[in-house]
């Protein structure tokens, strides 16, 4: 057990929660903690944005998929997460912020009403448990290999969730803000010079360029069969659409000072993170040069160690605490953030449909006490799954909220046709066949994605129930209740 390096990991945690705690005397409303009242800069956006994404899977999962399958097993991420950023910023970002919302579930009531919101909010909540749980299972790890063993994983998930959640409680959003902001610049800097590091640990980049060669890792597309390419479709898919309807990506475009900074802010983050994606997928490749077998070994069963093992023991003391602030400021970012989404989304757009006269101060005090409830949950939640890979507890996390929540979404944004029955029909048949293709129900998913066939579902679902004889609202009400929401002609 390396104590001086322990101290810095301590001064370091110790360090961002006297940050969250500067921040919470800032906080004077809902919008300052939901979306720190709308008022930061472009630069601030994008390494919100980009830290947002950048987490746990990005440093420990995705470089080891990268080992064993090349760039053809990791389309969802960072390829289709990175896009998704891209898309918010190019197609979303304008038209929400001009809607000034707190919530997206607010747009879903403004459009298709109360029960819309309610069921696409819960959706949504439901989906960052994956996520979450993602994060404070990296953290565990990170205290157990720290402490070589004298920590468990158990517990280190509990002092990692502490950590995070002390912060996020007393700062929201603009702590997440300003904490990402920083741990943003230690991660960059730390990650890249590690990279050079490990470069010159393997005899040069040019040796591990060749290995990713000879192992044909390079390869993106699937091999011309009908069930790979769909595959390949439906994992791409998965983060590059489900993750558009999410609370954290749209809290970092209502947290803009305008709408250009909104938009811009999406689309640059969106490319940082695929681009830097390939630092880390670099230092793991570097690893299996100089390993060999037993970094193979490590990708093959606890795979997710393999980074933190190779730091430790291959590199000195000030390169494994460049890489321990990075790695941390990695996870800690996006379990901030993820925390406080759900919770967000749960008191705006549940809570307050249940207690419509609640005061600004008593919904303040319901997010922060939603954050507490809903860490508990997921800690609890994260240790039950304990041992399930990081990177498949990211993946499987977006697959609702493609089905569900991104078609009333971007139909409701860009089609005026569309109507509230339209989109209680996509709900029903998106998440209907999505369930029908999970392994525990049939083997259909198998030779074609579930999430795919949802997404399909739930298109055909708005269409079919908007064009057809309007029950729940007659077509005269469905053009009063849209009037003014979108612009664009109709399609």
């Amino acid at each position: 057990m390396n104590i001086t390096l322990i101290v810095f990991v301590v001064l370091y945690l110790l360090g961002t929660l006297g940050l969250g705690v500067w921040a919470g005397t800032r906080i004077k409303n809902t919008s300052d903690f939901a979306i720190a009242g709308r008022s930061l800069p472009l630069i601030m956006v994008v390494t919100t944005t980009f830290a947002t994404w950048f987490g746990a899977e990005t440093v420990m999962g995705i470089p080891a998929k990268f080992v064993q399958g090349g760039l053809n097993a990791i389309i969802e991420d960072p390829f289709g997460a990175g896009t998704c950023l891209i898309l918010v910023g190019a197609l979303f970002a304008t038209k929400l912020y001009r809607m000034n919302l707190l919530t997206i579930g607010d747009f879903y009531r403004q459009r298709f009403g109360k029960g819309v919101e309610v069921f696409c909010s819960a959706t949504i909540i439901l989906s960052y448990l994956g996520w979450v749980a993602a994060q404070i299972t990296a953290l565990g790890l990170v205290f157990s290999v720290l402490t070589n063993g004298a920590m468990s994983e158990t517990m280190g998930m509990i002092v990692g969730t502490l950590a995070v959640l002390i912060y996020v409680v007393i700062g929201g959003f603009l702590a997440v803000a300003w904490t990402d902001f920083i741990q943003m610049i230690v991660l960059v800097v730390g990650l890249s010079i590690i990279a050079i590091f490990s470069a010159d640990l393997a005899g040069g980049a040019d040796k591990v360029f060749a290995m990713a060669q000879n192992k044909d890792l390079f390869k993106f597309l699937p091999e011309p069969k009908l069930t790979d390419v769909v595959m390949f479709i439906g994992a791409g898919l998965t983060m590059m659409l489900g993750s558009i309807p999410q609370q954290d990506v749209f809290q970092r475009v209502m947290s803009a000072k305008d709408e250009k900074t909104a938009r811009n802010g999406a689309m640059i983050g969106g490319a940082s993170y695929i681009l830097f994606a390939a630092v880390p997928m670099f230092i793991v490749s570097a690893a299996v040069v100089v390993m060999g077998q037993q970094a193979l070994d490590l990708v093959q069963g606890e795979y997710q160690k393999l980074l933190p093992l190779f730091v430790l023991s291959k590199m000195p003391l000030i390169m494994q605490i460049l890489f321990f602030g990075a790695l941390l400021s990695a996870i800690k970012s996006t379990s901030s953030a993820t925390l406080l989404a759900p919770s967000t989304s749960f008191v705006e757009n549940i809570l307050k449909n249940i207690r419509p006269h609640t005061s600004d101060r008593q919904q303040l005090l319901a997010m922060r006490t939603t954050i507490v409830i809903f860490a508990a949950l997921v800690l609890a939640y994260a240790i039950v799954m304990k041992g399930t890979p990081i990177f498949d507890l990211v993946s499987s996390a977006y697959q609702v909220t493609l089905v569900g929540a991104f078609v009333p979404l971007v139909m409701g944004l860009y089609w005026k046709r569309a109507t509230t029955q339209g989109a209680i029909f996509s709900l029903v048949a998106g998440i209907g066949v999505w369930i029908v293709f999970l392994p525990q129900v049939s083997t259909l998913g198998e030779t074609f994605p579930g999430q795919l066939a949802g997404l399909i579902a739930a298109f055909v679902g708005i269409i079919v129930g908007s064009l057809m004889p309007q029950v729940m609202r007659d077509r005269k009400d469905h053009k009063l209740h849209v009037a003014g929401l979108a612009d664009e002609p109709t399609v």
